[in-house]
Order: structure tokens, then sequence, then C-alpha cells
């Protein structure tokens, strides 16, 4: 039942290629048991792969092929995306007990509408979602391995699941069968790093937005720079990736590569939105100190965040963000009157968690579109800060510290902020880390501090060619 891979584009609706193609989504499903995401993406290993865990619920899924690509252009790529899915989904026949085995599309998109692909996301779009041809969703012990396959309109369904059955079922015992390959232990072979932006550079954008904070209405600016890193040897993806699971098992641990040894992955602890049906949840997450060598200092650190003026300040600019954009499509947000701390094994951060009920649900993506990018990850006001570091910024954001999730049948799903992230080819990575910059930010604290926001990636990157695929 395999076909070649179906490329969608703003300028060709999915109806008209549907109908070109005398095509319709059938999506079968089974149960897996025994079959983990960490071999099943080993095996997928020369396809598409998509991974996605969410740490707070254990819900994960994992994808290998591309039954169907949707990709988006420009300020319209939301737009064409979420149409293009609708109109995907409308005419599918889904034969799935358990909801979480039901198809979903998975991807992202680029930082900024003005996307041009560099070096790093030579493989990557303003906008690219991939519906996996095998997906594989797993919660609480439980397994269900979906394919995904489009059939001609003048096929049977009843003969194109029988046949959907059969491949699935045979893919299924070869999945369980087949063994991962263990690689080989290189360690001690250290990668080179450098970093391309040196401080005096970066204290040159920090002075720049100091007199634009006192001679415009911009409030706050996130700044970023980037980490490269070159191996001798190629960077095993699936292993860094099982180690952010296990260093940081409470974010969202994701991996997206549309083309082999092209992928970008990460660990983010920020929640753009999820939402189902009429709840809405999200987060503002702002304010950062590292965690302490000791207990005592640890403690000190929390408490001088909790009680820092600047991080409360910058903190109140992403929460009160949230409220102005949120309350005029909820009719119900419930958001805590103070920040309390994320705590994670390298950082703090400062949290209020957001919740609400929407007044009118018209699924994920039109929320994507009015959250990103919240003064998190961009400042505000919003135009004048993006404004700002498209001026300043020497180098691409890509997809860094833009929306990484799925969406499901009914239009709902899950968006993380893909920070703590790189993106790999082969035997390179560039690494993104940023500081939120208001008018109390000391340059080299905010260099410190983007220093320290490396260390989650620079680590398992290190490693990643020396250890197991095998999690």
């Amino acid at each position: 039942m395999s076909q070649p891979n179906p490329v969608v584009d703003v300028e060709h609706p999915l109806t008209e290629y549907l109908a070109e193609r005398n095509g319709r989504l059938l999506s079968v499903a089974l149960p897996a048991p025994d079959l983990t995401p960490g071999s099943f993406l080993a095996l997928a290993a020369g396809r598409e792969r998509i991974y996605w865990r969410d740490g707070s619920t254990g819900v994960t899924f994992a994808g290998m092929g591309a039954a169907l690509d949707i990709f988006g252009y420009g300020d319209n790529r939301y737009h064409t995306v979420e149409r293009q899915a609708k109109e995907l989904f409308a005419q599918a026949t889904i034969d799935a007990e358990n909801p979480l085995a039901a198809p979903r599309i998975f991807g992202g998109f680029a930082f900024g509408d003005d996307f041009i692909p560099d070096v790093a996301w030579s493989a990557f779009y303003p906008a690219h979602f991939i519906l996996p041809h095998y997906q594989l969703a797993c919660h609480n012990g439980e397994s269900w391995l979906t394919i995904n396959a489009l059939i001609p309109d003048g096929e049977s369904v009843e003969e194109a699941r029988a046949g959907l059955q059969e491949a699935l079922a045979d893919r299924l015992v070869m999945l369980q069968n087949e063994t991962c390959q263990v690689s080989e232990n290189l360690a001690g072979l250290a990668p080179e790093i450098d970093y391309p932006l040196s401080y005096a550079e970066w204290e040159g954008m920090i002075e720049a937005a100091h007199a634009a904070f006192a001679t415009t209405p911009l409030k706050k600016v996130v700044l970023s720079r980037i980490c490269q890193l070159r191996s001798q040897h190629p960077i095993d993806t699936d292993a860094a990736l099982a180690q952010l699971e296990a260093r940081y098992p409470g974010c969202y641990t994701f991996l997206f590569e549309p083309r082999p040894h092209h992928a970008f992955l990460g660990a983010p602890p920020e929640l753009l939105v999820r939402v189902s049906g009429k709840k809405l949840e999200t987060m503002g997450l702002a304010g950062s100190a590292p965690r302490g060598g000791t207990a005592e200092e640890d403690a000190a650190n929390g408490a001088a965040l909790l009680a820092s003026a600047k991080d409360r300040h910058e903190h109140s600019l992403v929460v009160d963000a949230l409220r102005r954009r949120l309350s005029p499509i909820t009719r119900c947000l419930e958001i805590a009157d103070e920040p309390e701390l994320l705590t994670l094994s390298n950082i703090y951060h400062l949290y209020t968690p957001v919740r609400g009920t929407l007044a009118e649900p018209k699924g994920i993506l039109p929320l994507v579109e009015l959250l990103h990018p919240t003064p998190a990850l961009g400042g505000s006001p919003r135009e004048l800060a993006l404004a700002f570091i498209r001026e300043h910024e020497p180098t691409l954001r890509g997809w860094y510290a833009a929306p990484v999730g799925w969406i499901d049948a009914n239009g709902d799903g899950a968006f993380a902020v893909a920070i703590r992230s790189a993106v790999v080819q082969e035997k390179r990575a560039w690494l993104y880390a940023g500081g939120g910059i208001v008018p109390a930010s000391d340059p080299q604290k905010e260099w410190e501090e983007t220093g320290w926001k490396f260390k989650p990636m620079l680590e398992v990157l290190r490693t990643a060619y020396s250890v197991s695929s095998d999690f």
C-alpha cells in the first residue's frame, strides 16, 4: 500500500489535489503491545520521522514515513495549514477504537513570516506538517500502531481497509521482531564548539535595545544567539532525544525530521497552547535563574528569582499579553495572581498557569496564530519587538522559539514553544538560546544566562554519538 508522498502547497488546495488523485484518507489502527517509541524511531531511520511526548500527561506519538506533506508560506501560513487539515480530515475514514490511535498531522512553523532557508534550515519551510504513513501512540503502558494512506475514490472502503489491515499487521510483526543497532562507542572524541556572535556584538544589540526603550514604546525584546557544534562522527539524534527525555521528563520532547539526517529536536518546558473542544490551556513562562550547586545555594537562587523586580516585570509582560489576547475569545479565563517556580534540573523559571473556556471553539491553529510569539519569545509590544529582532539579530532563527506540535481530526491539538532546541545535520548542529531584554537588563548577565541555557542541548549532543539509541 506504499505510495509516493504527495506534496501540497498554498497555491494548490488539498481538495483539488485529492480530487485529481481520486484519493481520500483511510486510517486503520491495531494494538501494538511491546512496541516502544524508541525502537520504532530507530527502525524508521532513513525515512521522515516525527516524535512528540507530553511530559505533563505522558502521551507519546512517533511517526514513520509521510502519507502526506502540507506546506504553508508567508503570513498566510496558519490559514493554509488549517484549511488543508480540515479538508484532509473531512474526507477521512478512521478505523481506530482508541482516540489516541486516530491520525494526526505533526509539524510546526518558522518563527517569522519572512523565513528563508539557510544552511542550517535547508530542509525546512515556513510551515510544514506531515501525516505519518505509520503512527505509534503510547499512553499508560498501552500502544497502538496506525497506518494512514490515500485511497482512490472509486475503491471500496471495505476492500481498502482489508488491504491496510494486512499491511499494518505485517508491519507490526516486523517492528516487534526487528532489533535496533547499538551505536559504536566513540567516547572521548570531543566535538568542536564555537559561538559566532561575539560578546561585543551582543553588548551592542542590548545597547540598541536600551536606546529603543528610551525613545519608543518598546518595553521588552527577546534576543538570541547561536552555538555551532561540529562532530567527527554523525550525531545520533535518537540518543540525544532519549537523553533529553530522561533529563527533562516534565517537558515537551519533540523531533521533526522532514528529510533523513535533517532533524529539529528539543525538550522545551513551555506550552504555547493546548486545545480540546472548548478547553484551553497555556502558560506564562519568563524570568530565569540557574540551579545552585548546593541545597542552600539552590534555595537562595529560587528565592532571589521570585523576589527579582526585573524578572517579575519581564514575567508580568507575558501574563498581561496572554490576558489581553485571550479575554475577548473566552467565557472563563483563570490566571493565577502570583507566579510560582517551575523547577527543572538545570534552571528555574517563573511560571503562571493559564486555563480557559473558549466562547466559540475553532480548533487550535487560530490560537497558535493569536499567541505566537508571546512576549516570552518575541517581546512587547509584539510588532515593535519583531521589527527590532529582524533589524538587529544577525542570524536566522528558523524554527527556533516557534510553535511545534500536532493537530487531530477535530482541529484540536497541542503546541510547544521550540526553545531548548537544536537543528542537526549529520555531523553538525546549531543550538539556540535567548534572553528577555528589558530596561533593567545587564549585557554581561544576559550573556551568562544564554550561556547556561545552551547547556541542556550541549550536554546531550556532546555525547549523542557515544551512547545507545535504545530508549
